[in-house]
């Protein structure tokens, strides 16, 4: 079973070819994000030929707004990815002076995306959680949800189970008490791991792909469930995910 890296910043790392050349050497499925529509194609050709490596166009809510004038560019270039993240809402103090027009962004490239017959959509959501989850419950036909590093209320993360939302989780997420909480409640059968690289770190240390694999040592001491049943479900999640979406993706 090879490894899973369902959020991970590949273009933003000091040297990116180098990174990608070895997640393609480890044989690591990455879902590479992109934070904006412009960035897409120049990622994308970071992917060696016959990688497990599939870039996801984005718009991230912290520049969306800033940003807007590429929403005529995400919707030419959605047609050539399965993929959409990372997308979303950020209601930190820093932004949510603009999580209205966010919300209205969002709202766009969701319905973008129903129009194109579904995405499998990675979503940022902090400090935002209730807006996003009304606006996902909004647009039904987007496709599928996956919750990137998700720290929603019980309350929330029931919700969002309901509504047939998935989870990412990684390394850094699962090192915070908040993190762990949730981990405790969300259906390991709709979790995939990730790692936020190089955005997140631990101790100072930016993750790379194949730092995805401590998901599995965090979640065996969190949930008393053994590293390599972890690793089964991660590819069977993975799996049924992929056949959701029409893909025909090979782990």
């Amino acid at each position: 079973m090879a490894l899973i890296d369902f959020h991970c910043h590949l273009d933003l790392f000091s040297d990116p070819h180098r990174v990608a050349q070895e997640a393609t050497r480890r044989g690591i499925y990455v879902l590479s994000v992109t934070t904006t529509p412009s960035a897409f194609l120049g990622t994308k050709a970071l992917a060696p030929p016959n990688s497990r490596i599939r870039t996801a166009l984005g718009l991230h809510p912290e520049i969306a707004v800033a940003r807007e004038n590429e929403l005529s560019l995400f919707e030419k270039l959605l047609p050539s990815t399965a993929y959409v993240g990372e997308v979303g809402l950020d209601g930190s103090r820093q932004h949510r002076d603009t999580l209205d027009r966010q919300g209205a962004i969002l709202t766009t490239i969701l319905s973008l995306c129903a129009a194109a017959g579904g995405k499998t959509i990675s979503l940022h959501s902090r400090g935002a959680v209730k807006p996003l989850l009304d606006i996902i419950e909004y647009e039904p036909l987007a496709g599928r949800p996956i919750l990137h590093w998700f720290l929603g209320t019980e309350k929330e993360i029931s919700r969002a189970v309901e509504m047939g939302c998935w989870f990412s989780v990684g390394p850094a997420m699962l090192r915070s008490e908040t993190g762990r909480k949730v981990a405790k409640k969300i259906p390991l059968d709709r979790v995939l791991p990730e790692t936020d690289g190089p955005l997140a770190k631990i101790n100072q240390k930016k993750l790379f792909p194949w730092d995805a694999i401590g998901v599995n040592s965090q979640l065996e001491t969190i949930l008393s469930i053994s590293s390599a049943e972890i690793e089964d479900i991660f590819s069977m999640n993975f799996k049924r995910l992929i056949s959701l979406s029409g893909r025909d993706e090979i782990l």
